[in-house]
């Protein structure tokens, strides 16, 4: 299947901001703050495609949690695609957004190149708006994320899952919160990142 999807992006994780998981002044990431990252990830597409299926204007949403402890820091992960799509629509979103048709997804998802566990693809109604430095994104009941702000630092920070080519900025939530399972959380505080996507193959 050939591919193009582009757009915004907006992430929230339980570390303090600045997010020691991401490169920051071009130093590689390391350790999170606690040990046990867990988050919450959105794309809302602006343009794209699968082969002749038009995916502009839809969302997807992933929630996960890693240990970094445990060997390879395996995610688990569930992933949501926005409902407002038809069956294809559906279909080519979770394709691409698990990496499972190659591309350069398999340079931005952890939970493509590493051992991971699925928990499931599921159709949700998703929101999204990802207004600079005061975006937000909810899937039904199972994941809400709320911008309080950006990050007052002055470190310039890059992200792999839309790239470290390309510029974004650290942001602080007042909320992180997922309902989604095993995976079951809320934070307030916490660090967020925005950016802008391109992913192809």
């Amino acid at each position: 299947m050939a591919y193009r999807v582009r757009g915004t992006y907006l992430e929230s994780c339980n570390c303090d901001a600045p997010c020691p998981c991401r490169r920051i002044d071009r130093r590689p990431g390391g350790r999170s703050t606690h040990g046990i990252c867990e988050f919450a990830l959105s794309w809302s597409i602006e343009k794209g495609s699968a082969d002749d299926v038009d995916l502009a204007g839809l969302g997807v949403v992933l929630a996960a949690r890693y240990s970094d402890d445990e060997e390879g820091s395996p995610w688990t992960y569930a992933l949501f695609v926005d409902d407002r799509g038809d069956d294809a629509q559906r279909k080519a979103l979770g394709q691409i957004f698990l990496g499972a048709v190659g591309g350069n997804v398999l340079e931005h998802f952890p939970w493509a190149w590493k051992a991971s566990d699925l928990l499931g693809v599921e159709p949700a109604r998703i929101e999204i708006d990802h207004t600079p430095g005061r975006g937000w994104f909810r899937t039904d009941e199972q994941v809400s994320v709320r911008v309080s702000g950006p990050y007052a630092g002055p470190e310039t920070i890059t992200c792999v899952i839309p790239g470290h080519d390309r510029e974004g900025r650290e942001l602080v939530v007042d909320e992180l919160r997922v309902d989604a399972g095993p995976l079951a959380y809320a934070y307030n505080g916490v660090c967020a990142y925005e950016s802008t996507f391109d992913y192809a193959g």
